[in-house]
């Protein structure tokens, strides 16, 4: 009796925690009405999209399936394609075709959102990056598709350059585990127009980085294409900067402070170093919290799983805090400058993050200045 009555809560209590998850997850209709908002409001993944025919998808969806959400977005995209395609064909303008081709991108893109973790999103994906690079050929500064040798494979990323700039310096740009390297044009074309190349990169374990974000050392894919843009004659691969978002700022803070020497500056854009690694941010930040997640929070569990390419809430719990560069002793060391950047009431990356940054810098500045014979005050 005694074992039946412990059976009993244990599973009581399994039972509360369910429901108490699946409380903050979006319902259909819920979901529906945060994307005609973002749609409204010109908000990625949705900005640039027609509302009217957003509101046609929306009518056909009938779950949340993932299968079922990539095939009525792409859909659309594969309409625009076909438009895009006709118009090619028929002697359309420039701005004409590569306008269609670029709503078929975004509407496969919202498809293979947030992440590609089942075949319907797979194809999306794949959908996805022939018309993105059928619309870039339409842009105003050109890209140039980049194929990066790798340790036997390669790295693929996106290169471009402003207009009438000799040799410019570089900015190797990322985001985190759902926006990913075809999703960067708007903050390109601001870098562009200050007269910065541009190098989109996939973070590891998202598009087409070959290597998952749990690996040892998977930054070895931004310093191979580092490398790379050293090699050029057309940028000057000696001044790079690097900016990373979300769960991808997590790279620009360890690169800084390994490689500070190759880096000119960094933006550290609103992600994890410590804190954020911790299971007692982890756990409600993925099951409970992630209010701005489209999806919900069970979708920020699937985005970040899959990037770190583990198969459990446990498993990633038990890996993430290998993922720390406190511990790594990485924050005491020299740095290059660096850009923090968030906000206190973000429910993905914790402002304690930040703030470990700045006093970590502010610590070695204090040190610096001290061995140097000034005072500077513990309020510096």
């Amino acid at each position: 009796m005694k074992s039946l009555s412990k059976s009993l809560c244990c599973l009581l209590v399994a039972l509360v925690a369910t429901t108490s998850v699946g409380a903050q997850e979006r319902t259909l209709e819920q979901v529906k009405a945060e994307v005609l908002r973002r749609t409204t409001d010109n908000n990625p993944p949705f900005d640039r999209l027609n509302k009217a025919e957003v509101e046609r998808i929306l009518a056909t969806l009938t779950s949340l399936d993932p299968n079922q959400w990539g095939e009525k977005w792409c859909k659309a995209g594969l309409e625009h394609e076909a438009k895009g395609d006709a118009l090619l064909k028929s002697g359309g303008s420039a701005k004409e075709i590569g306008d269609e081709y670029y709503l078929a991108y975004g509407y496969c893109h919202v498809g293979r959102y947030p992440t590609t973790s089942t075949p319907g999103k797979v194809e999306a994906y794949q959908n996805m990056l022939r018309m993105f690079r059928k619309a870039a050929k339409y842009f105003d500064t050109p890209l140039e598709v980049v194929e990066i040798p790798f340790e036997g494979r390669k790295l693929v990323a996106y290169l471009q350059k402003p207009a009438g700039v000799a040799k410019p310096p570089v900015v190797m740009y990322w985001g985190g585990v759902d926006v990913w390297k075809e999703d960067h044009q708007r903050n390109s074309r601001i870098m562009h127009g200050k007269g910065l190349a541009t190098l989109l990169i996939d973070g590891p374990g998202t598009g087409e980085n070959p290597l998952r974000f749990r690996e040892a050392n998977a930054e070895r894919t931004f310093v191979a294409a580092m490398d790379y843009l050293k090699m050029r004659n057309d940028v000057d691969g000696s001044r790079i900067g690097l900016w990373g978002r979300s769960f991808g700022a997590y790279w620009v803070a360890k690169l800084a402070h390994m490689y500070p020497d190759r880096i000119k500056g960094g933006v550290f854009h609103g992600g994890n170093v410590h804190h954020g690694f911790q299971e007692a941010w982890l756990r409600p930040a993925m099951t409970e919290n992630a209010a701005n997640y489209l999806l919900g929070p069970s979708s920020l569990y699937d985005s970040r799983s899959y990037a770190m390419g583990v198969k459990s809430l446990e498993e990633f719990m038990k890996l993430a805090p290998s993922l720390s560069l406190l511990d790594m002793g990485l924050l005491d060391k020299p740095s290059a400058p660096l850009l923090v950047i968030n906000g206190k009431l973000d429910d993905q990356a914790p402002i304690a993050d930040t703030y470990l940054l700045l006093d970590t810098a502010a610590r070695r500045w204090r040190a610096s200045t001290r061995r140097e014979g000034i005072w500077v005050s513990s309020a510096a």
